[in-house]
This record gives structure tokens, C-alpha cells and sequence, in this order.
């Protein structure tokens, strides 16, 4: 954000207790700052956030350098749970921030919008809370202003964005409100970005206009262009499965529930979850393999659902389009074989030579339950995990034959 000309507090960031006692003190005693420690972790809402060791906050304002280092030593090492991650996220980092006292809170954000078509300035005058909640209970707290991708960030959205959020026209805060929008939109442009959010930007009694803290998103798509962004990258704070499916291109994301899915298609995996909840079961996870999955794409899928703890039952549903079914049944079949898989499959196969892949699962040695459609499938997959669910609780080991 500097090099970008846009104003933040001076921060450090540390994973030891003795050496945030020690950049405090450096702070206060040399450049004469108060300042905040702030849990490092990915997820929002860390301030009103638990520990699972039980200490409150993963946000506090520090007095002395002894009290920082107490704070780091409660939060490194520790999981934070807050509401964004209720399962908690490791604290491995904290980091040391330069306190700012607002005069104002605002909230300010650029994202890429679906319905008109291109990027999205959003802000409000009711900054260092939850967006989500003011859009809930004060709407007309919200203003939006729509950037045409051509044209770009024009003046006049700047300065009428400035007077929504409470910058007067002609203040000092006003002026500099303008700068920096048009700052975070070549920002925004320059790495890529799919979503910069600014919460809390602070208007200072001086006038000036500070960031004082932000969620950037980055597009996927763009890391071959933006290495040094996607270098730090810190795995440790992301769902373990995830991260491995990603470096199979697949599209992976975790859920709560006990069937465990695997799909073509991004629209048929959210049916194929829509399904499922309505038969009275829960994913596991979104999954998608694509339209052209190898036959290592799909035995790490397996991979990764095998050894899912809460699944216990795994339902693959595939159109055969691009892909046809037998050459899909043939990489399931061996996956299946060359991991071990332990968990009840259901199948679900539809499209070219359908016929040959049912043929071939038939005779495969392996058991999996087919259906004939996904109303099918959906039911014996809630079925199978009902049964299983109901073992693991009586102790006892189940087989499906």
C-alpha cells in the first residue's frame, strides 16, 4: 500500500513474546508511539474473538512493553476462534501496530461486482464494525459507486463516495479522502486484486485519511504476474485440504457436514450439495474436478476425502460430456484401488457411454453403490452415512457389500 502512496500506521510483525517486548519498547521510548497488538490470523473479527486457551480478544491496545509481551505470549501458539472461524485459526504471529486516535471510522472498499459488471467502490460512514451488520440493520448507511473498467475512477464518484462517508466538500479530509480512493483503485488494477477492503479508515483530528486495517483478495488467476505477492503466501493459516487440492487444480472447500462429494462442474457441484440437504444429509465439502480430469486429479480427490475424519461417505457425481463416462469410471476405479479407499462410494454417472462405465464398475471387484440419478444417488449417500454415523456411535464396525 505504500508504494502505492497510501498511508498506514508503522507496524512490525513477530513471532516471538520477548522481541514484541522489545519492538514496544523501541516504539514508545524512541518514537514516542502507543500502540496496538493484533493477533495475525486469517480470518476478521479477531477484537471480539476467544482463545481456546480462554483468553478474550485477539485486538488489544498496549500500555508498556511488559504488557506485550504478556499479550504475545497469550496469542502465539494458540487457536483463535472467532465468527469467520468458528473451528479456531493457529496464532503464529502477532503483530505490533502504531495506534492511531480517530477523530471518525469510516469503511471504504474496492470489489469486483457481479452485477454491474466490473469493479465496485463501497463505503460507509459507520467504519470499525462489522459491514455486514450495518448493511443489516442501517442499509442507508451503505453507498455504492459502480467503475466503468474504460473510463476508470472518475472525480466525481470520488468526491460524492467522500461526502457519503461524512467528509465534508472543501475539509482538509475530504481532499485526501479523493487521493487515496484513486490510490487504492490503481492498486487495485496494479496487483490484481478481487477485493480491497479498508475497515477502519481513520480520519485523524489533523485531517489526514489512514488505513488502519485491510483484507486484500487476490485474483488466482493473476500469480504468474504477481510472485512477490503470492510468495507470501502462509499456507499454515488456510484448510491443509485445500491448499493440497490446489496444487492439483481442483476446486476444493470444506464444509461441516459427513458426505463427501465429488463433481464436474461447478453449477452441478452446488446441485449436487442443494440435494443432499434436501434429503436430509450434509456435505462435506465442495469439490469440483473439472470437465478434463486426469486420472491423478481424481485419485487425490479421493485422497483428500479418504482421509476426512467426519466423511463417511462419499458421493461422486459425474456428466460425461467432454469427458466420456468410461474413460471417468476407469480413473475412479484405479484411484480407488491405488489409495485404499475405505470409504462407501456411491456413483452417479450420466452422459457418453454411460452403458460401458456401468459395465465396468460392475465387474471391477471394488464395492460401490450406483444410482440411476442424482435423486437416487442423493438419497443412498445419506443413507450409507446415516448407517455408518450410527456405527461409529455404537462402537461397532460396519461393511457394505
Amino acid at each position: 500500500m505504500n508504494s502505492h502512496g497510501i498511508a498506514t500506521p508503522e507496524c512490525h510483525v513477530t513471532s516471538s513474546s520477548e522481541e514484541a517486548g522489545r519492538i514496544t519498547k523501541e516504539m514508545m521510548t524512541e518514537r514516542g508511539k502507543d500502540l496496538v497488538i493484533k493477533a495475525q490470523v486469517l480470518s476478521g473479527g479477531r477484537g471480539l474473538g476467544t482463545f481456546k486457551s480462554g483468553f478474550y480478544g485477539g485486538v488489544h491496545m498496549v500500555d508498556t512493553p511488559e504488557q506485550a509481551a504478556e499479550y504475545a505470549k497469550e496469542m502465539l501458539g494458540q487457536d483463535l476462534v472467532t465468527k469467520q472461524a468458528p473451528n479456531g485459526i493457529l496464532c503464529s504471529k502477532v503483530l505490533l501496530m502504531e495506534r492511531i486516535y480517530p477523530k471518525s471510522e469510516k469503511y471504504l472498499s474496492i470489489l469486483m461486482d457481479r452485477d454491474s459488471g466490473g469493479p465496485l467502490m463501497v463505503g460507509s460512514p459507520k467504519g470499525g464494525t462489522s459491514i455486514e451488520d450495518v448493511a443489516a440493520s442501517n442499509p442507508e448507511f451503505i453507498f455504492t459507486e459502480p467503475i466503468d473498467i474504460m473510463e476508470g475512477l472518475t472525480e466525481e464518484a470520488c468526491a460524492r463516495m467522500a461526502n457519503n462517508i461524512g467528509l465534508p466538500t472543501g475539509s482538509v479530509a475530504h481532499g485526501k479522502a479523493m487521493v487515496l480512493m484513486n490510490n487504492l483503485y490503481a492498486m487495485f488494477l496494479a496487483k490484481d486484486c478481487t477485493q480491497l477492503e479498508v475497515n477502519p479508515l481513520s480520519e485523524t483530528e489533523a485531517g489526514d485519511v489512514v488505513v488502519c486495517d485491510a483484507k486484500v483478495n487476490f485474483d488466482d488467476n493473476a500469480e504468474w504476474r504477481q510472485k512477490d505477492i503470492f510468495a507470501r503466501r502462509d499456507t499454515t493459516q488456510e484448510d491443509s485440504r485445500e491448499v493440497e487440492a490446489s496444487k492439483y487444480d481442483l476446486n476444493y472447500i470444506g464444509l461441516d457436514g459427513n458426505i463427501g462429494c465429488m463433481v464436474n462442474g461447478a453449477g452441478l457441484a452446488m446441485s449436487t450439495m442443494d440435494i443432499i440437504q434436501l434429503k436430509g444429509g450434509s456435505p462435506a465439502n465442495f469439490l469440483d474436478v473439472g470437465g478434463g480430469a486426469t486420472e491423478e486429479q481424481v485419485s487425490k480427490a479421493f485422497e483428500i476425502l479418504n482421509a476426512d475424519d467426519k466423511v463417511e461417505a462419499i458421493l461422486v457425481n459425474i456428466f460425461g460430456g467432454i469427458m466420456k463416462c468410461d474413460i471417468i469410471a476407469a480413473g475412479i476405479i484405479n484411484a480407488s484401488k491405488n489409495i485404499g479407499l475405505e470409504k462407501p462410494l456411491v456413483i452417479r454417472l450420466q452422459g457418453t457411454n454411460v452403458e460401458a462405465a456401468r459395465e465396468l464398475i460392475a465387474n471391477c471387484g471394488l464395492k460401490m453403490v450406483t444410482a440411476i440419478d442424482l435423486e437416487d444417488a442423493a438419497m443412498k449417500a445419506v443413507g450409507v452415512a446415516t448407517i455408518s454415523n450410527d456405527a461409529k456411535k455404537l462402537g461397532v464396525s460396519v461393511q457394505f457389500s
